[in-house]
C-alpha cells in the first residue's frame, strides 16, 4: 500500500508536468502569432509631381462650361425614376465636353460614405498642390471632379461626389494655400462613369483634376506692397 506522503509527492509531480505542458502550449501559440504574416494595410501609391504636370499642361481652348448649371443637372438626372432609364453602363455622359480637357485621374481615399479624406491621401493632395504652383501650370485654373461607383442610391452618390470634390478643393485652399480663384469643383456621381463596362469597379471612385481656363496674368503673385509717399525736401530759408 502506497504511503500518503509518497502519493502526495506523485500528485504534485503530475500537476507540475501538466502546468509545464500547458505553458509550452501558450508559448507555441504566441510564437505562431508573432511569426504569422500580418494582413497588408491598404497603402496609398506615391505619385510624382511630374506625373501630374505632364497631362495638365496640354491646355489649348477653354470649354463653354457652367459649373453651377452642371451641378444642378447632375442632381436632377440622378433623381430620374423613368422606366426607360438605361442601366448605369449605358447612360450617356452627362458632360461629354469634360472628356476633351487635359485631365489627371487620381485615387483619393475617403472614409466610407463620407467626404473625409483619410490621412494616407494627404501626401497625394500635397503633390497636386505642388504641381499647381509649378511654372508651367501657374497660369491655369482647374476643375476638381468627383465620381462614385453605381453602388447605393443614385441621388446619394451625386451628393457624396460633390461633397468629396469640395473637400479636395478645401484642402488645397486651406492646407496647401492654393488660391481659391483657380479652383472649382463638381460632383458627377455615377452619371459619368470612368469605367462604364464595370459600374461597381473601384476605378469609378477616382477624382479627376482638369485644366479648364487660363487665369489673368500674375494671379498668383502677391500684390506689391504699397510704398509710402516720398517726403518733399524741406525748403531752405
Amino acid at each position: 500500500m502506497m504511503r500518503p506522503v509518497t502519493r502526495e509527492l506523485r500528485d504534485i509531480g503530475l500537476l507540475a508536468r501538466a502546468l509545464l505542458l500547458l505553458a509550452g502550449c501558450f508559448l507555441l501559440a504566441g510564437s505562431f502569432l508573432l511569426t504569422a504574416p500580418a494582413s497588408p494595410a491598404r497603402a496609398q501609391t506615391a505619385i510624382a509631381r511630374d506625373d501630374i504636370i505632364a497631362p495638365l499642361e496640354r491646355f489649348e481652348t477653354a470649354p463653354d462650361l457652367d459649373v453651377a448649371a452642371l451641378r444642378q443637372q447632375v442632381l436632377e438626372r440622378s433623381k430620374s425614376r423613368s422606366k426607360n432609364e438605361p442601366p448605369p453602363q449605358k447612360r450617356p455622359p452627362i458632360a461629354p465636353e469634360l472628356t476633351k480637357l487635359p485631365t489627371f485621374n487620381v485615387d483619393i481615399q475617403f472614409d466610407v460614405d463620407t467626404p473625409i479624406v483619410q490621412p494616407a491621401s494627404y501626401q497625394t493632395v500635397g503633390r497636386i498642390a505642388d504641381a499647381m504652383v509649378y511654372s508651367s501650370l501657374l497660369p491655369y485654373g482647374f476643375l476638381i471632379v468627383g465620381h462614385t461607383e453605381s453602388t447605393g442610391r443614385r441621388e446619394n452618390n451625386a451628393i457624396l461626389s460633390q461633397r468629396r470634390a469640395d473637400a479636395i478643393r478645401d484642402i488645397l485652399v486651406n492646407t496647401f494655400k492654393i488660391t481659391s480663384k483657380r479652383l472649382q469643383s463638381v460632383g458627377l456621381g455615377e452619371e459619368q462613369l470612368l469605367d462604364p463596362a464595370r459600374p461597381n469597379a473601384p476605378a469609378n471612385n477616382q477624382v479627376q483634376i482638369m485644366t479648364v481656363m487660363k487665369m489673368p496674368e500674375q494671379s498668383e503673385l502677391p500684390a506689391a506692397a504699397s510704398k509710402p509717399p516720398a517726403k518733399k525736401p524741406a525748403k531752405k530759408r
